[in-house]
């Protein structure tokens, strides 16, 4: 699998120096640690990235940034500001049945009329929509008593064109159980949803080893 779990720690002083103020900049930042691999080609063909990222947030001092890759971070921004923590993945990670998770998605579904995007507003009708998704798309199933929606907000940015970004997100959790192995492997190396380039779709995963306990 040889995917690499990170925490990106700032201080107070390095938010100040890499000027983070919005998902753009947070998203700048994750991506400097990182040298593109990818080719003009892939790049125009929406190739995975292979980077994922899930900001936790912080208060006045600091602030964490959970990270999962395909390749190794560096070991600060710039050689200068922040600190990176990495491990390696262990090869059995992802060959349990249940697992607790939390998510950031990004809750969306096309309109028939117009065939745009619009995004999915409420608690229950996000709540609805991860747990159809779950099975068909990602490989696993969520029940009811096992999902809580914990989050829901609107992010509004510039990107590096400098155009108008709106994107919703909101935060999930619960437990998950495996339904299709190979998809949720992809899943959890790929991400799931939209807005993962913004810092939606890393599974947060623990493993429920004693799962009839739950």
């Amino acid at each position: 699998m040889n995917l690499i779990a990170s925490i990106l720690h700032l201080d107070r002083t390095a938010v100040k120096a890499l000027r983070i103020t919005d998902a753009y900049s947070v998203h700048r930042v994750v991506y400097s640690l990182f040298e593109d691999v990818r080719s003009d080609a892939q790049k125009a063909g929406s190739e995975s990235s292979g980077i994922l990222y899930a900001d936790q947030g912080g208060d006045f001092h600091q602030r964490t940034i959970l990270l999962l890759s395909d390749r190794a971070p560096a070991s600060s921004v710039d050689g200068r500001h922040g600190l990176v923590r990495s491990r390696a993945i262990p090869d059995d990670f992802l060959c349990h049945g249940r697992y607790r998770f939390k998510v950031i998605v990004n809750p969306t579904r096309r309109d028939s009329a117009s065939r745009k995007l619009v995004p999915i507003k409420g608690r229950e009708s996000v709540s609805d929509w991860f747990m159809a998704r779950a099975p068909k798309s990602w490989g696993f199933a969520v029940s009811p008593r096992h999902l809580q929606v914990d989050r829901i907000q609107v992010l509004q940015f510039k990107d590096k064109a400098q155009r108008s970004v709106t994107l919703s997100q909101a935060t999930v959790q619960g437990v998950l159980d495996v339904t299709d192995p190979e998809q949720f492997q992809h899943s959890f190396r790929c991400g799931i949803g939209r807005g993962r380039a913004f810092g939606c779709g890393l599974l947060q995963l623990v493993p429920l080893v004693l799962s009839s306990s739950i």
